[in-house]
């Protein structure tokens, strides 16, 4: 038996391990279980190359729980150490084995796993005394035993280990328990380990047996080695990847379609990636890529290898060449990773261009699914656009499907206007702006239905690409209104008429909601009454919900165009029993309007060359006056029209079917409605 010093140049090395070495306490066991299969995998390269002549045997690495003893061990029968190989890689921290062994058999090795010489002593971020038994490969070689408590202290003796390989057993520290039961240790196997390149067994397999679960002799092997991304695509088929995806993720539904990644130059990745089938906003997460190093588990998070829009996909990447920190937990900053990046991009792009160009019938069918991906990458990745634009699509409220090229094309006759801008007429909801979109259609034009999670976001970036382009809501003005072509002349009522004060005074008082009057000839078989909204500050309203800098417009209040069709029999006949009910009120009114204004024409006449302090006070408080007598006058005229509009039962209804028809008529007021349609038609 011997004793000495582990070679570490401070007595606390220990603490550090256990406190900052590894982000994730959990990782021991994945690094334990890698260092296994490292010696087996070496083993494997010793026997191809006939430098081990005899029969390697089982290889399967074990993990198995003593609860009494309050160990958890994992053994191998791969290439073991002499004591002298334990004092070289074990006692001195961060001499790291498979670099050795790396340089001498580079072009021969199995995948090999560690790198820095650390992994081990993660053990001891949960152990309060780990153990190696160990025997090498070696013909001759002795079996010995090395003891650490966690200390700089070790011992190492002579042991009774018949079979070559390494066991490592860990004494779980009293405050981590939870290592010893065996619900944590198979998820942390699943987790971390589950495509190993060597068979995993933790303990047996159990069956169903009276009642209940009982052991069998078989091993219940943990791991799948040959996980399909590890296959060349000629030998797969569809059900192969569907497969592995339920294995990847159990509960979720069959995947759209995926990518195969496989590329040796100038680096090394592989990988398979799924467009998941997405129901809701809610089932859209990131993270749901797992990022591998030789089938060894690092992460989830791959910010930075995969870009940013492409991390709402599903799926694996593996690359020994993803530069990772000394713990395998995150990712380091190199050049490696924008060219995989970049690689990924170009990869996914290519496929789906494919599968536009080989089968766009069903690539149109997936379209609606699909879209919020490739929509996500064009607004956060600039170059991605470029290569996105000649397979992205836009479709129309009767579901037909265009390119854009092909959409331009089909519109710019009818649907530019008088300064030479293409006009994109869209609508956000098919069966809610139904009556707009059939005003558009009737017109002659063409509505697209943009109706997903990032179209609103989508309007502004087209309306940046596409040369002298503008997406107009459909909803957003009258149709003689929506596509100005010069050659439509609008009629409006006159400035005094009464009909506008009738409907402005009986809108209703809706929150962060204000309507304004105005009325316009639209033809006897257009709508009584429109609802519209200003297309850009509808625009600025919805950008703030995704633009924090912009959050400002979502406070400030809608504003409603209330457009008359003074054309319309229903309001013809509004205006016509208006003016009869009010004529005799109003007319003295009218008078003392018309003699104020032109009072206050005359004194702000007399003011309008002078400087404000040529201005006599009293010329200033007349016209002060006068403006306050106007007011108090247009009050008086609004009130003896408003007492006119409140029994008016066709004015109400006619309000309420343009609220109804926009989604805005809820409570008391669709209850009031209700009853009135009842009574009017009785």
């Amino acid at each position: 038996m011997s004793k000495g010093n582990i070679g570490v140049t401070t007595e606390n090395i220990f603490p550090v391990i256990k406190k900052f070495l590894y982000s994730d306490h959990d990782i021991f066991l994945r690094e334990i279980v890698s260092n296994a299969c490292d010696a087996t995998q070496k083993l494997k390269t010793l026997a191809q190359r006939g430098e081990m002549k005899e029969d390697m045997g089982d290889i399967t690495v074990h993990v198995s729980l003593n609860k009494d003893a309050g160990t958890l061990t994992v053994s191998d029968r791969g290439i073991g150490m002499t004591e002298e190989e334990i004092d070289k890689y074990i006692n001195q921290i961060a001499f790291s084995s498979a670099n050795d062994f790396l340089d001498k058999y580079k072009e021969d090795a199995n995948a090999i796993i560690g790198h820095f010489g650390l992994g081990f002593y993660s053990a001891f971020m949960v152990s309060k005394k780990v153990e190696i038994i160990t025997k090498s490969w070696t013909e001759g070689s002795k079996a010995v035993k090395w003891s650490c408590d966690g200390s700089p202290e070790y011992t190492i003796e002579d042991a009774d280990k018949q079979d070559r390989g390494t066991d490592i057993v860990m004494y779980i520290d009293d405050e981590c328990k939870e290592f010893l039961e065996e619900n944590k240790v198979q998820e942390l196997l699943t987790k971390y380990c589950h495509f190993l390149p060597v068979s995993i067994a933790f303990g047996k397999k159990k069956d169903w047996k009276d009642g209940k679960q009982v052991e069998t002799d078989e091993d219940n092997v943990i791991n799948n080695t040959t996980p399909l991304w590890t296959k060349k695509p000629a030998d797969l088929k569809d059900e192969d990847y569907k497969q592995f995806y339920r294995e990847l993720y159990p509960m979720s539904n069959e995947p759209l379609f995926w990518i195969h990644l496989n590329v040796d130059y100038p680096f090394n990745l592989t990988g398979v990636l799924y467009f998941p089938k997405v129901n809701n906003q809610i089932e859209l997460q990131k993270n749901k890529i797992q990022l591998y190093c030789n089938q060894v588990f690092v992460t989830d998070s791959v910010e930075g290898i995969v870009p940013d829009f492409l991390t709402l996909l599903h799926g694996v990447i593996d690359s020994p060449d993803i530069p990772l920190n000394v713990s395998r937990s995150y990712l380091q900053s190199d050049s490696n990773v924008k060219k995989i990046s970049t690689y990924i991009t170009k990869k996914v792009s290519d496929r789906l261009q494919s599968i536009f160009k080989q089968d766009r019938k069903q690539f149109e069918e997936k379209w609606d699914d699909i879209k919020i991906f490739i929509h996500y990458g064009m607004l956060s990745q600039q170059d991605y656009y470029d290569k996105a634009k000649a397979y992205a699509l836009l479709k129309d409220t009767e579901g037909k499907y265009f390119t854009y090229d092909e959409y331009r094309d089909l519109i710019k006759g009818e649907q530019t206007d008088k300064d030479g801008n293409v006009i994109y007429l869209y609508a956000q909801n098919r069966e809610a702006q139904y009556t707009y979109i059939k005003a558009a259609q009737d017109k002659g034009y063409n509505v697209l239905l943009m109706d997903g999670e990032l179209d609103a976001a989508m309007l502004g970036l087209l309306e940046e690409k596409q040369e002298k382009a503008r997406f107009v809501r459909v909803d957003s003005d009258t149709i003689n209104r929506l596509i100005n072509k010069g050659n439509d002349k609008e009629e409006k009522a006159d400035d005094d008429a009464v009909i506008n004060e009738i409907f402005q005074t009986q809108m209703p008082k809706l929150d962060k909601t204000e309507f304004h009057v105005e009325s316009q000839a639209m033809g006897a078989d257009a709508a009584p009454v429109i609802i519209t909204q200003s297309e850009y500050m509808r625009r600025m309203k919805e950008m703030s919900r995704f633009q924090p800098g912009m959050s400002f417009y979502g406070e400030m209040p809608t504003m409603m165009n209330i457009v008359l069709n003074t054309d319309h029999p229903l309001i013809k006949r509004v205006i016509a029993d208006g003016d009869a009910a009010t004529a005799e009120a109003l007319k003295p009114i009218n008078q003392e309007l018309k003699g104020l204004d032109a009072r206050r024409q005359v004194i702000e006449q007399d003011q309008k060359d002078k400087k404000w302090d040529e201005i006599s006070q009293e010329s200033k408080d007349n016209l002060d006056q006068t403006r306050k007598d106007i007011d108090a006058e247009k009050a008086k005229k609004t009130a003896v029209i408003a007492e006119y509009a409140k029994t008016n039962d066709t004015v109400h209804q006619l309000i309420d079917l343009a609220l109804l028809q926009n989604g805005m008529l809820q409570g008391e007021a669709l209850c009031n409605f209700i009853k009135r349609s009842v009574d009017m038609i009785k």
